[in-house]
């Protein structure tokens, strides 16, 4: 398996590690409901290193981009973030990506560690884009009280900063890049460093007392509970973005690959939606589990698990759009599991999208 920068840390902090698509990365420390309770309270802690990052300068990198996602690029102002994805000729979803414009001529984007050296091939050809993954190291800290514990730590910068914004900014002397998306639901800032840098500003991070070390296990069930799809599970090469409830993200007036079919799609208007499931109880809805509706397979769950914030069953699934209207009832499974279909997130206390004083 491959390691991360913080690979030799996670022994000071208990970890219990797993392989994730060839990465040796904790899927819990102290516990996984712990640890996803004392992120939605205070902050948790997380090592992404896995995910990939490129930076991309200049007219000819910044076009190799905007032509493989369905989003525009170009008009992306500095200092914001956005959400898009990789497609190929087919629509089919190869990656999901962030996007930050740095300045006028550069953006960092941000990749998953599946499909890396497929995104890794399909941009190195363009000028002026460079792959800075094996360099850096991918920090994010979670919570409702990520912002005063960063600012307690010298990250000055990020005070005014807002959701879904992002800048290089300095830090100890070492040039790092810093977003606030929150893959939690929780305001929470993803921070990338050199390699260098990684174990000293994680066990800084980790010495706070409001501060927890967290694995793949909690950031799951953080994630499902507000509705945010993981590549490989909810997203696939088979499913499009109108599949994967990404419709009100689509540039229609640009140019991307994939287009056509997503048109075609579109206009047929027959296709499956993502759409968020709940039980009654603690049990979950399971990843593959086929779905029913008066006896008669219907969909799939894509993911699920139990949510330690909900008190009950919480996930994603693959429905017939006259099916994904909330408050439809179903079974999941094959002991037929109670489920209602939901509306967006689910969770609805998270601070993801809280505004702070400067």
């Amino acid at each position: 398996m491959r390691q991360t920068p913080l690979r030799d840390a996670y022994d000071n902090h208990g970890a219990k590690v797993v392989d994730f698509h060839g990465w040796a990365l904790p899927v819990q420390f102290a516990g996984i409901i712990q640890e996803h309770q004392h992120t939605r309270s205070k902050a948790g802690l997380f090592d992404c290193s896995h995910m990939g990052e490129f930076v991309l300068k200049g007219e000819s990198a910044l076009a190799a981009l905007d032509r493989l996602v369905f989003s525009d690029m170009r008009t992306l102002r500095v200092g914001l973030c956005r959400y898009s994805a990789i497609l190929n000729e087919k629509a089919g979803i190869i990656d999901d990506c962030v996007a930050l414009r740095l300045d006028d001529e550069t953006l960092y984007l941000v990749t998953n560690a599946g499909p890396l050296d497929v995104v890794n091939d399909l941009l190195s050809g363009a000028e002026g884009v460079t792959n800075v993954s094996d360099e850096t190291a991918k920090i994010d800290l979670q919570g409702p009280l990520a912002r005063d514990i960063l600012l307690q730590l010298g990250f000055e910068a990020l005070r005014s900063m807002k959701y879904w914004n992002g800048a290089a900014m300095k830090w100890e002397g070492h040039n790092i890049v810093v977003t606030r998306a929150g893959y939690t639901g929780e305001v929470g800032y993803e921070i990338f460093v050199p390699n260098e840098a990684a174990i000293p500003l994680w066990e800084r991070l980790a010495a706070h007392p409001d501060v927890a070390p967290c694995g793949l296990g909690a950031r799951d069930t953080l994630r499902t509970e507000v509705g945010y799809p993981l590549n490989g599970e909810d997203l696939a090469l088979d499913k499009t973005p109108l599949e994967s409830g990404m419709a009100r993200l689509i540039n229609w007036n640009k140019e991307f690959v994939g287009k056509a079919a997503l048109v075609a799609q579109r206009d047929e208007g027959t296709h499956t939606v993502l759409t968020a499931i709940k039980t009654d109880s603690r049990r979950a809805p399971r990843h593959g589990f086929e779905i029913k509706h008066d006896g008669q397979v219907v969909g799939q769950v894509t993911s699920g698990t139990f949510g330690p914030s909900l008190g009950f069953g919480v996930g994603l699934a693959d429905l017939p759009q006259h099916l994904a209207e909330p408050g439809t009832a179903l079974t999941a499974g094959p002991k037929d599991l109670p489920i209602v279909t939901a509306t967006l997130p689910v969770y609805q206390e998270g601070t993801c999208r809280k505004k702070f004083d400067a």
